[in-house]
């Protein structure tokens, strides 16, 4: 006799076996109604397992929700890692696996009525309905002529439902309920036009024949590997570059040794066998890193199996799906998308749309890494480098790590794109854990855009302003861009009108009184906001603290810089892209079209515009607070600024006019400035690389954080200085254990929040030790303690 091990709905994260009923087939995956004390429970089936001699008998299960398991076995297993490689519990995992549009049963498939031709009505009925019932006639006809031969009963009019009934009774109708996709891009089906494949470069024909022999040697049978053992070892899926820990190694063989020497560009696989590594696809800005995404998708599907690609926000899945429709037209129907801003129908129908296969292109943000796709051939992560690939709530997974292990799962082909690739995947190359791939020029044959920095310093002192933020030389350049009917582009990486309001008789400034951090400024509410936790405030005339009148505002943010265009510029159109002016639906999509139709001439907008857009006509790009992100406590602050601004300073000159951008910083010899002006990325690897390697910093170590919250202060203080004593007893030589210090952002939502950074070059040895602190720890109910494995954030 078998038996179920379900998870429980819920909370508190109940695990109880169960007796299969005869008939009943369970496997692994499927959703269940169980009983649960005096009342019935929906849950998950993780295991079925041989039912053990207890001495009393097992209660049977009530009911499968679905005939058909929800989570496929491979998506379990990865699961499973995830809940322990990144501390969580199974139930958060299933949350993630499972979304709520689809776990909760409320939701279903969206019908209608339609009315269908039953054959075809002889001239005589036809004449005999045409006499004595004109509505009966006039609905034959419509069916008649309509190419499915069937039609919605509400596009036949307000009082056919009698007619129809009528017609219904004499055999020649029938009337069925038809199910309806609800598609989030239906409002934009019309305006995408077909297009064909483009012809490629040498290095991206080099590239695309690397990843079609990995996905052609992907479609003989592999050897499917066993669950992660997490008693063996605890790796990350990215392979860091670990001594004691060599990557998927409990997973199977993706360290294999190195096999690129100093060659760029890899085009021999015969030695790779079945088991391909990871492809990263290192491509300048503009060099044809989607035309290559396209034409592997395109060989993919040829081969029968099914394509997922990720991108790193919401915002830029859009322009990604259109692409995809356009090259992919005439199955249009098979491209789904999953995100998070759907509506729950919406992503009903996707995901139902997806395990059946009737999609069999999935695009996405992070949570779409858990699509389930049948016969998955090749995963695309675009843009791999984005922070926003870390999930920062819990389960606090990496999309990108876990896609890299999905492959794995599943046989399929993975490639990681980005022109400034994550220093943990380059260093995954120079181990030989992953093949580069390299576009060195752009598909154009056009150069790279000349970078000019330019020293806010001496702007300051010409002008004696304190918040200058149009140096001369990019004034003069927007006049020569926009006389020439070209268009420009100014990045500011700060949304609102004035950062902070502060008073200069007593230096008080307005601080949001959830969070340590200064109001910004909105002009458009008339209101001081609040960027992490959304309170809004009054703006006062005068100083709380002294009455002071003349309390001003300082800094800037991208509301300020579209006032002062407009009166800079005033015959140019300008419009912006933030958080703020993007609020209502399909808002950002319109306004990207507007400027591909060249009806706005600058574009101003934060890291929304930062990656992933195409503009032929944008020939200036300008960046106006280069330092914003540099002069923070995080090791990746480097690196963030040259990712963010190689990716801004590569929307210009995509056409066939020259591009040029100015960069605007009050540290111009800033290695990542220095760097991302020559796009020397392999330089500025060079030197972060080995600052990482004598500090023991990823991608050397592994790398967590250990966070008590509270809205006691002193609490959250003590919790996290008990746990640091107790992780000091019986310390591992290998683990590099910091001091319990203030968050950067110590006050956030009205908790203050703790910290302690850990580092070891195991992954297992680090979480065991912590997970032994915190079992022996009782923590207060008032403290929330977070373990986040491979943090990506520290504030």
């Amino acid at each position: 006799m078998h038996a179920a091990r379900v998870l429980i709905d819920g909370p508190s994260e109940l695990v109880f076996d169960y007796a299969i009923p005869d008939g009943l087939p369970v496997v692994p995956g499927c959703r269940v109604r169980v009983p649960l004390r005096n009342r019935s429970s929906s849950g998950t089936v993780l295991q079925v397992v041989e039912a053990q001699d207890l001495g009393f008998a097992l209660r049977p299960l009530d009911s499968l929700t679905d005939p058909e398991p929800l989570i496929t076995e491979n998506l379990l297993k990865a699961g499973r890692w995830i809940a322990n490689y990144y501390g969580c519990s199974m139930e958060s995992v299933v949350r993630a696996l499972l979304p709520e549009a689809v776990r909760t049963e409320e939701n279903s498939a969206k019908t209608r009525k339609t009315v269908v031709l039953q054959g075809s009505p002889d001239e005589e009925t036809l004449a005999k309905l045409e006499k004595r019932a004109p509505k009966q006639h006039t609905i034959l006809s419509l069916l008649a002529h309509s190419p499915a031969k069937q039609l919605p009963l509400a596009e036949l009019g307000a009082s056919a439902a009698a007619s129809v009934k009528s017609l219904a009774s004499k055999g020649l109708v029938k009337l069925i309920d038809e199910e309806v996709r609800r598609d989030p891009e239906a409002d934009g089906l019309d305006e995408i036009l077909p297009d064909s494949p483009l012809t490629l470069t040498d290095e991206q024909q080099m590239a695309l024949e690397a990843i079609l022999d990995s996905i052609s040697n992907d479609q003989f049978p592999i050897p499917k590997p066993e669950a992660p053992n997490m008693e063996k070892e605890i790796a990350s899926p990215s392979a860091q570059h670990q001594p004691r820990s060599p990557g998927l190694g409990e997973l199977g063989d993706l360290a294999s040794p190195k096999s690129q020497a100093q060659s760029p560009l890899i085009t021999d696989h015969s030695a790779l066998g079945t088991a391909a590594k990871p492809f990263l696809l290192l491509g300048v800005t503009g060099s044809g890193k989607t035309e290559v995404y396209l034409q592997a998708a395109a060989k993919t599907l040829e081969a029968g199996k099914t394509v997922l690609v990720l991108v790193p926000e919401i915002s830029l899945t859009p322009q990604t799906v259109r692409r995809f429709r356009a090259r992919f037209a005439h199955v249009q129907e098979q491209v789904a998308v999953l995100h998070s801003n759907l509506s729950q129908g919406e992503r009903f129908d996707e995901w139902h749309r997806i395990r059946k296969g009737k999609a069999r292109i999935v695009i996405g943000a992070r949570s779409a890494v858990f699509a389930p796709l049948p016969d998955l051939g090749l995963i695309i992560v675009d843009e791999e480098h984005e922070n926003t690939y870390k999930q920062d709530q819990i389960p606090r997974y990496h999309g990108r790590d876990v896609a890299v292990l999905r492959a794995h799962l599943e046989g399929a082909t993975i490639v990681l794109g980005s022109a400034t690739p994550s220093l943990e995947s380059f260093q995954n190359c120079l181990d030989g854990k992953y093949q580069l791939l390299r576009l060195t020029k752009r598909a154009d044959s056009h150069s790279l855009p000349l970078i000019r920095v330019v020293d806010m310093r001496n702007e300051g002192r010409k002008t004696k302003a304190n918040d200058t933020f149009l140096s001369e030389r990019l004034r003069i350049s927007i006049e020569r861009k926009i006389a020439n009917n070209e268009q420009v582009i100014l990045f500011l990486n700060r949304r609102g009108f004035a950062r902070s309001l502060q008073c200069p008789s007593c230096g008080y400034v307005c601080e949001c009184p959830h969070c340590s951090v200064a109001l910004t400024y909105h002009r458009t509410d008339d209101r001081l906001l609040c960027h992490i936790c959304g309170h809004q405030a009054i703006v006062p005339r005068k100083c709380p603290e002294c009455r002071d009148t003349g309390i001003f505002l300082q800094g800037f943010g991208t509301q300020k810089v579209e006032d002062v265009l407009k009166k800079v510029f005033p015959t140019a159109r300008i419009a912006r892209i933030d958080a703020d002016a993007m609020r209502k639906k399909n808002a950002l999509r319109d306004l990207l079209n507007a400027f591909q139709a060249k009806k706005i001439d600058i574009l101003i907008g934060t890291q929304m515009i930062a990656k992933g857009l195409h503009f032929p006509n944008v020939t200036l790009v300008g960046i106006l607070n280069a330092d914003i992100g540099l002069h923070v406590p995080d090791f990746r602050a480097g690196e963030r600024v040259f990712q963010l601004l190689t990716q801004v300073a590569g929307r210009a000159g995509r056409g066939e006019l020259e591009g040029e951008v100015i960069v605007q910083t009050f540290t111009p010899h800033s290695p990542s400035i220095q760097f991302a002006r020559h796009h020397d990325f392999d330089g500025f690897a060079e030197q972060e690389l080995e600052m990482r390697r004598q500090f023991h910093f990823p991608p050397f170590t592994r790398c967590a954080v250990l966070t008590s919250r509270s809205t006691h202060k002193r609490l959250a203080e003590f919790t996290l200085e008990t746990l640091h004593r107790r992780l000091k007893e019986d310390l591992p030589k290998s683990i590099l254990l910091g001091d319990p210090l203030p968050s950067p952002l110590v006050r956030s939502h009205g908790q203050f929040r703790f910290q302690l950074m850990l580092r070891a070059a195991s992954a297992r040895t680090l979480a065991k030790h912590v997970q032994a602190a915190l079992t022996k720890t009782t923590l207060p109910e008032e403290v929330t303690v977070v373990f986040d494995m491979d943090a990506w954030s520290f504030t």
